[in-house]
């Protein structure tokens, strides 16, 4: 088992979810109903899913579904840009679209430029740039 094929997001509202990641982020998805059941994104390596915060929490069978948005949950998604101005680009618009900036983008430790914000679920996304990064066919970064 050595891949991840799928990472699915327990969202409140699955119509603005949907919107603010494939209207504001550019995500593609065959999705079209106005209150979908669930939403696949197809992305290159990996699918973003999509689907009732409630109705997840009764497929894993948990006591009562977590509250997203509420503190930091310990994990965070990343979308690894390929210049300084891709991840300004995507800070500029992400309040217009729903999400919330946790922390503007900057020189970071490691070397590179990074920013996090969050989606309207409070789900964290890291953007992040560094010079000595290199992608291959399918925009996966590669690390060795």
């Amino acid at each position: 088992m050595n891949r991840i094929n799928l990472i699915c997001l327990g969202v409140r509202d699955i119509a603005k979810s949907r919107s603010f990641y494939r209207d504001g982020l550019g995500f593609t998805t065959s999705s079209k109903e106005e209150q979908p059941g669930i939403v696949f994104f197809n992305n290159n390596g990996t699918k973003l899913e999509l689907f009732p915060l409630e109705e997840l929490a009764k497929d894993i069978h948990a006591d009562a579904p977590p509250q997203p948005g509420t503190g930091f949950p310990g994990i965070t998604l990343a979308y690894n840009a390929k210049s300084k101005e891709e991840v300004d680009a995507i800070f500029q618009k992400i309040e217009e679209i729903g999400g919330s900036i946790a922390k503007m983008p900057e020189t970071v430790f490691w070397g590179g430029y990074s920013g996090y914000f969050r989606d309207p679920d409070g789900y964290y996304w890291e953007v992040a740039y560094a010079d000595s990064w290199q992608f291959d066919e399918n925009d996966m970064l590669i690390i060795e």
